[in-house]
């Protein structure tokens, strides 16, 4: 009866919520301004141009991605930082730094059985099979024997030098030993994880690559399942010599990292940071990345502009290096004029999951999920290891992005799942400078990081759908003031509520079975603190002297408290 009591406080707080923002630009509104504009054409156009490239930091890809996002800014109105006045709103920098190590890019790679004109791959068809990083064979290609090997154990009894090491393992484990050591020319290799479907995907070639070395230069060629059949059926016919011709570009450059600004004119020392990176080979890793948050930077300068729609706090949007870049952005802090409040990543937006599966995801900050990972919780394919109490993050991020999408998804349609964190992308800078940041992305994808993801593997209407989402939420965020930390309040106490009757019945069938009740009311109560410091996060959102809205807060967290509360003795008296 309590926690019934407890609930219709809850509702009652919800309704009262939303007479007070009628003042104020809510999350609808917001949807209603944005979803006629935002169509998903850029953000397709965009992903088309850049996933014609193999891209790496600096190569021809990587840069010609760089001066088309530049061309795109600056036809909506950004200009360039060093040519800026004080009064320019709309600003655009292009980072440029050495690079320690040259960079690289394929021309040309073909791999046949010598003798014969049977080619197993050709680099027009699979443009994943070199290695990233190769060097390139003398002009013409050269012919080896082919040596196979089970295990890098087989090495201590066979002779490799001069010849070509083939095996089911990653290159990189390989290479000391075939290479440096051993003498073998080069490698050629088959390790495609399951998720990717390689039966099916015959053709599918996962992209690989080996540590740049001066000193030992190396060749490697991935093969796709097809091809690994082919080699291992001539394999078992006895000796085999294979030509391969490969030819790379290995050269000194630069590296380029995009930062758009759109400068905020209340409290422009704040700001939300979107990151998309633009290296890998992949069209919807992570071309849809760059073309999404692009049609999401052009349009937010048409609205601002317009003042169709404020931006109070600074909104950034970041291209560059995956994890490398965004780092860099977080550690320089003289390069910003705006501290970080929250960082958000796009990350593989834009997939026709028809065709690739999964689903569209919210990578949620650790919260218990990633300790306890069950009931409606699951990890991707991707994985994640298994978190401590003391690598939580609570904020109110997570349930205030989850709540946005699962608008957009209820509007359009379309399916919005999360999963628990696991990291890997270009929300883990922020996190690791505790800013609050999450991911948006899909999985599985069962042509991810292969050679087969393509156009035909994106669709624009999720494209759209995943621009809308991130825009609103974002615009919410900059302009974020009492009335909406008031009414995030009721969505974050409504999450809790949910989080913690789901908890509370999962641990009663856990006791049933016999499992230990502390252990059970210790999940319950994490949840508790989590939520309730959750709760607490608001406070960024309001002023240090706004008294009424901190004893809110602390209301807020009384209640959460008071429902674990009940819960734990209901299942002590299991």
């Amino acid at each position: 009866m309590r926690i019934k009591a407890i609930l219709i406080f809850l509702v009652s707080i919800t309704i009262g919520i939303h007479t007070q923002t009628l003042s104020s630009q809510t999350t609808q509104d917001y949807f209603n301004t944005i979803r006629p504009e935002y169509s998903g054409e850029l953000a397709f156009e965009t992903t088309s141009f850049v996933e014609k490239y193999w891209r790496v930091a600096g190569n021809t890809g990587f840069n010609e991605t760089v001066y088309f996002i530049e061309k795109h800014l600056k036809s909506a109105g950004y200009v360039l930082e060093a040519d800026a006045k004080d009064s320019d709103r709309f600003v655009y920098r292009i980072e440029e730094r050495p690079m320690k190590r040259p960079t690289w890019e394929p021309v040309s790679a073909a791999l046949s059985f010598a003798g014969s004109n049977e080619v197993i791959l050709n680099q027009e068809t699979n443009r994943n099979m070199v290695y990233l990083n190769s060097t390139s064979t003398p002009i013409g290609g050269i012919e080896a024997e082919v040596v196979h090997i089970g295990d890098i154990k087989d090495l201590e009894q066979i002779e490799v030098k001069g010849k070509i090491v083939f095996a089911e393992m990653s290159a990189r484990e390989l290479y000391q030993t075939a290479i440096v050591e051993d003498g073998a020319i080069g490698l050629i290799t088959y390790n495609n994880p399951s998720y990717l479907q390689p039966e099916k995907n015959k053709t599918s070639i996962q992209f690989r690559s080996l540590r740049y070395n001066k000193e030992f230069p190396v060749w490697g060629i991935a093969l796709s399942f097809e091809a690994k059949e082919r080699l291992l059926s001539e394999l078992e016919k006895g000796k085999v010599n294979v030509k391969v011709d490969i030819q790379t570009k290995i050269y000194p450059s630069t590296e380029l990292t995009v930062v758009a600004n759109i400068r905020g004119d209340k409290l422009p020392k704040e700001s939300l940071v979107f990151s998309a990176h633009i290296q890998e080979p992949g069209a919807n890793d992570n071309a849809t990345g760059v073309g999404a948050q692009l049609e999401m930077a052009v349009l937010a300068a048409k609205l601002v502009k317009s003042k169709k729609i404020e931006a109070n706090r600074t909104l950034t949007f970041l291209w560059g290096d995956e994890i490398i870049s965004t780092r860099r952005y977080v550690e320089e802090k003289e390069k910003r004029t705006s501290d970080i409040n929250w960082g958000i990543s796009l990350d593989m937006v834009g997939e026709n999951t028809a065709v690739t599966g999964g689903s569209f995801l919210i990578e949620k900050m650790p919260d218990p999920s990633a300790i306890w990972t069950r009931g409606n919780d699951k990890h991707s394919e991707w994985g994640g290891r298994v978190l401590k109490e003391k690598d939580m993050k609570p904020h109110y991020l997570n349930d205030f992005i989850i709540n946005v999408f699962m608008q957009q998804g209820k509007h359009a349609n379309w399916e919005v799942n999360t999963n628990p964190f696991e990291g890997g992308s270009d929300h883990t800078p922020f996190l690791r400078a505790d800013i609050p940041s999450l991911l948006l992305w899909h999985f599985t994808d069962q042509f991810y990081h292969t050679d087969n993801d393509r156009i035909d593997k994106v669709s624009q209407e999720t494209l759209k759908n995943v621009g809308i989402g991130a825009l609103v939420s974002g615009f919410t965020l900059i302009n974020g003031d009492v009335h909406f930390a008031e009414e995030l309040k009721g969505t974050i106490l409504k999450a809790a509520e949910e989080r913690l009757k789901a908890e509370f019945e999962l641990s009663t069938a856990s006791i049933k079975k016999g499992n230990s009740k502390a252990d059970e009311i210790k999940i319950l109560t994490t949840w508790a603190n989590w939520y309730q410091d959750a709760i607490a996060s608001l406070s960024d959102l309001i002023s240090e002297s706004d008294v009424e809205f901190q004893y809110e807060i602390r209301k807020g967290q009384k209640l959460v408290g008071e429902i674990a509360s009940d819960y734990s003795e209901q299942l002590k008296s299991l």
